[in-house]
């Protein structure tokens, strides 16, 4: 499940790509196989073992012709382990809002980010993440959790102010808006989710492994209102 639009961030053949804060990698996994050399940096060694796991598995399955250049990296979003300019494109999904020095994380991405070069950000989208941090303060008020709910125009001020213009944005995961409404009314950290809250993740499951291409035409039309992420794509300046 992509959060951020390839095509409009515009990672080609050859690019270096720094998917920070990778998670379990789906963008990672995604500019390898446009043929990028990525490196995936996440604080979580746990989510890196798997990360390595799943890029052998698309190796041995050929799904990555040339290889899987780069590597899994730990590191911390405010000390990024290389040298100045070092990527074309770097991509930033979901985790700001976990940062308390956000700014200083910017400031990182930037600098590794050669002049000319692309960059994606992404955070929860203002007005369904406050119906979340209203109905259920485990939510956010957890190790690690979200530290902030960000405004579109806060956001894109700090990218500018670190050094980029931006170059549009978008609403993404519509249909995940009421699915974690459905979480944190019900309780977030169930150990045993409600009947409701299994059969609404059956439903996203279905619509991600693409078995459901009217959810996904239904979350296309509602993701400019809806839309559980804001994406924002900018590109740092030359000069």
């Amino acid at each position: 499940m992509l959060t951020v639009d390839f095509e409009r961030l515009g990672v080609r053949p050859g690019d270096r790509v720094l998917d920070l804060g990778c998670g379990g990698g789906r963008h990672a996994f995604e500019a390898w196989r446009r043929g990028a050399t990525v490196v995936a940096l996440d604080r979580s060694e746990a989510e890196l073992k798997e990360v390595r796991a799943v890029a052998g598995g698309m190796l041995a399955a050929g799904e990555l012709a040339d290889g899987a250049p780069g590597g899994a990296l730990n590191g911390d979003a405010l000390a990024v382990a290389v040298r100045d300019a070092s990527f074309d494109a770097v991509i930033a999904s979901e985790v700001l809002e976990h940062v308390w020095d956000d700014t200083g994380a910017l400031a990182e991405l930037v600098r590794v980010l050669r002049p000319g070069g692309r960059l994606a950000v992404t955070v929860p989208t203002r007005w369904p993440e406050r119906v979340c941090w209203s109905l259920d303060y485990r939510y956010h008020d957890t190790p690690g959790g979200h530290v902030r709910i960000y405004r579109q125009h806060e956001l894109e001020a700090k990218i500018e102010a670190a050094g980029c213009w931006l170059r549009g944005s978008h609403h993404a995961h519509a249909l995940h808006s009421p699915y974690w409404w459905l979480r944190c009314a019900t309780g977030v950290n169930r150990v045993d989710p409600p009947w409701s809250v299994r059969r609404y993740h059956d439903l996203l499951v279905r619509q991600i492994e693409g078995r459901a291409p009217g959810l996904a035409a239904l979350e296309h039309a509602l993701n400019p209102v809806l839309g559980k992420s804001l994406v924002v794509y900018a590109q740092r300046l030359t000069s």
